[in-house]
């Protein structure tokens, strides 16, 4: 190849793209959801659940059959071999990984065990709008407590999260059924057993829509199946459960009013329908009697967990605020969290009943919930106060005054952890030449004092402590340069032993006149 053709070719430049479903997250989303995590965690700790952590990746078979997509197994996860050709996982929720850290540590833990666990989760699907492939759920257990009870404290304490987070009653209701009444469904449709899983999944995925399509579609989707745009050939068609008109009403009915259907006697009157319904009037007359009404907790046969492995009571956390989705429509916020009863998760390793309950709460989704309210800003309570540079040949002095302020503003309790709000101090990186950049740089980054000590400044043991909103507020009545060198802007010429009081004091002034510091 001759020189010519080597000078033309360029080297290839790599670009930058972020994989699909995988959300980079900025410094107001993590703010936002250290605060959200924060109250969420203080209302686990007062029903005295203690944290644990499990790691990000599972041996697949420990996640056993119960994977997201039961249509496509094995698919729904991310999955790799290790050096011993073993199969590993990308953990798709909380739960599967906690049965097998209880199985694993049995004789060590102590029963009922209360935990909570935050982290990410991963699912092996087509990302979408406001679907991805990567986030994060906070789940809440109980192992170990057989009565219905444990679950009644799960929606008690579900409730008092959302309350913790500043919704109102009114703007949220944790609705709660059983496993059993669906299952007795199936069993009196004809859909028991192992051999009717896939049709008996098609079935609850139908009641599941409810919220979605409304009854008419639900009948759809149990029946011939449901065409997305409403008419035949409008859309993407979903096959139905294929189930007759008298079964699709009793279905219906179930949904409304189990006792009326249990009234009519044959196959709808069998033991589990009987032995859900009343599960769940305990529950309502646990709750009940500790203060959580109808308003707040609320028995409602129509609810449905999608995952297999849930055996007894399950609830969902649903918010019932409008907001307008993609499409521009009206719709109601919907569900934040839920769980239930899965007794036969743990039981898998173990070869002995071990009972469980507990809930997951989508942080991402409440996260938007509570944006939506205006309870959850996930902004910064102030930019850094900047410590400028006017002397590159004094970088050591300059870096004193930062470390000075970053100290004195941010004391330690006894216990090593901060006494206050974070107040973050920065020493300016870029070029010390260009003065007024480092103050437009101050600007963007929302910081409401600059420290300024040019050569003069410094020989007569003084420095410059300039209030930058102070200074904005005085530029907005000022025309005049003449004016503006008289004004000095917001500046406090002081001396140098006084840089921190006067810092302070600074802060103080503008927190009184209303700014977030």
């Amino acid at each position: 190849m001759s020189d010519k053709k080597q000078k033309q070719k360029k080297p290839q430049k790599l670009k930058a793209r972020l994989a699909r479903g995988f959300p980079d997250r900025s410094p107001g989303d993590i703010r936002a959801t250290d605060q959200m995590m924060a109250k969420i965690r203080t209302v686990y700790e007062r029903f005295g659940f203690e944290p644990v952590e499990t790691p990000f990746v599972e041996y697949t078979d420990a996640l056993g059959k119960f994977l997201p997509d039961q249509d496509r197994p094995n698919e729904g996860v991310f999955s790799f071999q290790d050096d011993d050709e073993q199969w590993l996982s990308l953990r798709y929720d909380l739960t599967a990984p906690l049965a097998r850290h209880v199985a694993e540590n049995f004789n060590d833990i102590q029963l009922p065990y209360r935990t909570y666990r935050a982290g990410w989760v991963f699912r092996n699907e087509k990302p979408g709008p406001g679907r991805f492939r990567q986030f994060m759920q906070f789940d809440a257990d109980i192992v170990g407590a057989p009565g219905v009870q444990a679950d009644a404290e799960m929606c008690m304490m579900m409730a008092d999260t959302m309350e913790a987070l500043g919704i109102a009653r009114g703007d949220y209701v944790i609705r709660v059924n059983n496993r059993k009444v669906l299952d007795g469904v199936m069993e009196a449709i004809g859909l028991g057993g192992e051999d009717n899983a896939g049709k008996r999944l098609t079935v609850l995925r139908a009641i599941d829509k409810r919220d979605k399509f409304g009854i008419e579609g639900v009948k759809l989707l149990l029946g011939p199946g449901r065409w997305d745009g409403g008419k035949e050939g409008e859309g993407d068609f979903t096959p139905g459960a294929g189930l007759d008109h008298e079964t699709i009403n009793n279905v219906i009915l179930c949904l409304r009013d189990p006792l009326a259907v249990i009234a009519q006697g044959g196959g709808w009157a069998n033991a589990s329908i009987s032995t859900g319904l009343g599960e769940l009037n305990t529950i309502e007359e646990i709750v009940v009697a500790s203060g959580y009404g109808p308003d707040r907790i609320k028995i409602d046969p129509s609810v449905v967990r999608g995952l297999e492995y849930y055996t007894g009571p399950v609830f969902e956390a649903e918010l019932l605020f409008d907001v307008t989705n993609e499409k521009g429509q009206t719709v109601q916020f919907g569900s934040v969290g839920g769980g239930g009863r899965y007794d036969g998760l743990v039981s898998r390793f173990m070869g002995q009943p071990v009972p469980a309950t507990g809930f997951s709460i989508g942080v991402s989704r409440l996260m938007t919930a509570l944006k939506n309210l205006g309870k959850l800003s996930g902004e910064a309570a102030s930019g850094p106060i900047l410590v400028t540079i006017m002397d590159r040949d004094r970088i050591g002095d300059y870096a004193k005054m930062a470390q000075e302020l970053r100290t004195a503003l941010n004391p330690l309790g006894g216990d090593g952890q901060p006494t206050g709000p974070t107040i973050p101090v920065e020493l300016f990186q870029g070029n010390p030449k260009d003065f007024p950049k480092q103050l437009r740089y101050a600007d963007r980054r929302g910081s409401p004092i600059a420290i300024i000590q040019g050569g003069n400044e410094k020989e007569a043991g003084k420095l410059i402590v300039k209030d930058l909103i102070e200074g904005k507020r005085i530029a907005e009545t000022i025309t005049d340069n003449a004016e503006w060198r008289e004004a000095k802007a917001g500046e406090h010429l002081v001396d140098e032993a006084d840089l921190v009081i006067t810092v302070k004091r600074v802060l103080a002034e503008q927190a009184s006149d209303g700014q977030e510091i």
